[in-house]
């Protein structure tokens, strides 16, 4: 396994909640991202209760996760080790009220 896959696996294990994204929580870069962050928040998480990897400053990163999850887009939100999907699969769980739900299991351990 190569050190990138290694170096996700370990943030994904370490972080309940981990978002990749295109820039940072308090400073998005693709609207999709901006959204990504705007549904977290909307469930009760400061941007501070949440890993995220600003994939646009990590290359080998924004490449890895890509092969990591088998998914092509950026952003993708892992929950509790468990690949979520991107922005448009979290939309639907948001609108469901499924991903609050997700959120507030993981942060109870």
């Amino acid at each position: 396994m190569s050190d990138v896959q290694e170096t996700i696996r370990e943030q994904i294990s370490s972080n309940p909640i981990m978002l990749y994204m295109k820039g940072q929580p308090k400073f998005p870069q693709c609207g999709f991202s901006g959204a990504a962050v705007q549904m977290l928040k909307a469930c009760g998480l400061g941007s501070d209760e949440f890993g995220s990897v600003d994939v646009l400053m990590n290359p080998d990163i924004r490449e890895g996760i890509k092969v990591f999850s088998n998914w092509p887009t950026i952003p993708q939100l892992y929950i509790k080790g468990e690949f979520i999907g991107g922005a448009d699969i979290m939309r639907e769980l948001f609108d469901k009220g499924e991903l609050e739900k997700m959120i507030k299991a993981a942060k109870e351990g």
